[in-house]
């Protein structure tokens, strides 16, 4: 049993090393590498949200609400870089205008990282700016024509946009 014990003692520090350096591998995170800011706020990242915190804490909301958050770009206007689109989480897409027609490059990756300052608010979007967006995103003629309804939806006014690297 003497003779026992240290080998015992010997394996048993062996894998928790092990488990150790297992730990500190998995655990190594890519840091965030920021871009430029776009727009006239100097966007916040640290007090950022993901989209599906941001949709839950606003879907009660009445009125424009402040919000920071982070998220993939699902869309870019592809005329002048004057807004994007970001996924919900379920598929489904709202839009981010920015305030003062500020752009972002029209060459911007689709799944780029976006951290954006700005006001959520619910709005009616009337059909010739519906189909105004739709020409900007490269929509075909008919696709654009059997735009005959506004739709009210979820719109996010960005006064600053930072895209990651």
């Amino acid at each position: 049993m003497k003779k026992l014990f240290p080998v015992i003692v010997a394996l048993l520090i062996i894998t928790l090393a092990c488990s150790q350096q297992k730990e500190a591998k998995e655990s190594k995170v890519e840091p965030i590498v920021l871009g430029k800011n776009y727009g006239q706020v100097q966007v916040d990242t640290s007090k950022a949200v993901d989209v599906a915190e941001f949709i839950s804490s606003f879907k009660d909301k009445k009125g424009r609400i402040e919000y920071t958050l982070y998220a993939p770009i699902a869309e870019v206007c592809s005329k002048a870089g004057c807004w994007i689109n970001i996924d919900k989480g379920n598929g489904e897409k709202f839009m981010v205008r920015f305030k003062d027609h500020f752009t972002i490059p029209t060459d911007t990756k689709i799944g780029k990282m976006a951290y954006l300052h700005g006001y959520a608010y619910m709005d009616t979007i009337s059909v010739d700016l519906l189909r105004h967006f739709a020409e900007d995103a490269g929509k075909s003629k008919e696709e654009i024509e059997r735009i005959i309804d506004p739709k009210f939806e979820l719109a996010f006014e960005a006064d600053g946009i930072v895209l990651t690297k």
